[in-house]
């Protein structure tokens, strides 16, 4: 390289027109250069796996730099007074909703778990303006909040294909569908979005059903 500007070891200062021969002395190049699946392991020789990653939180230590301007200081064992060395931590709540997206998902949508999902049971009232659909989704849903389920409840006058395709976009744990024929004889279809393990439950056994879904409890 020819002429060409290097830091000046000085806050916001250059140099400008530098060159090696005359300007500086290198001791040593290095062929520094990103890792790749092709690289063995520097102290182990074995292949490396590499995988992509996203930053959920971060430590820092700080040191001393702002207790001393603080005046922050304590007592140690011996009463000698000490600077307080100081670090803080952050996490990004945003990022935990984007990582767990990128991990949990399928072709059709999110698979919330039910410990951050947005609700935890969704009820699909097909063709809601049937008398027993509307009277049993009501129920369900009735029951399901007085004991302290968050329920989503869809009685949109919409086709039924656009509902699950809705609710599986979602992601919501657990899936409520009533539909004409079934609730003709009181029963709802229970769905677990991550397992597609379908149910036929009884209304007056739908809380105790529940109760036995690991990924709800």
């Amino acid at each position: 390289m020819v002429n060409f500007i290097t830091g000046a070891n000085k806050k916001d200062a250059h140099l400008i027109n530098v060159n090696m021969d005359r300007d500086l002395e290198v001791k040593e190049f290095g062929d520094l250069r990103v890792i790749t699946r092709d690289d063995g392991c520097p102290s182990c020789g074995k292949p490396v796996e590499i995988k992509q990653a996203i930053e959920i939180g971060h430590t820092f230590k700080l040191g001393t730099k702002y207790s001393q301007s603080l005046d922050a200081k304590f007592l140690d064992k011996e009463g000698k007074e000490n600077i307080v060395v100081m670090g803080c931590y952050g996490i990004g709540v945003n990022r935990i909703i984007a990582s767990l997206i990128e991990t949990s998902n399928d072709k059709d949508g999110i698979i919330w778990p039910a410990a951050i999902s947005p609700y935890q049971i969704v009820i699909l009232a097909l063709n809601a303006e049937n008398k027993k659909v509307k009277e049993l989704s009501d129920e369900v849903y009735n029951n399901l909040t007085k004991d302290g389920y968050d329920v989503l409840y869809d009685d949109r006058s919409i086709s039924a294909g656009i509902k699950f395709k809705d609710v599986d976009l979602i992601g919501i744990p657990i899936k409520i569908v009533i539909g004409e024929r079934n609730a003709k004889k009181g029963i709802v279809e229970v769905k677990d979005r991550k397992t597609g393990k379908v149910d036929e439950v009884k209304s007056q056994d739908l809380e105790s059903h529940l109760k036995s879904i690991k990924n709800i409890s």
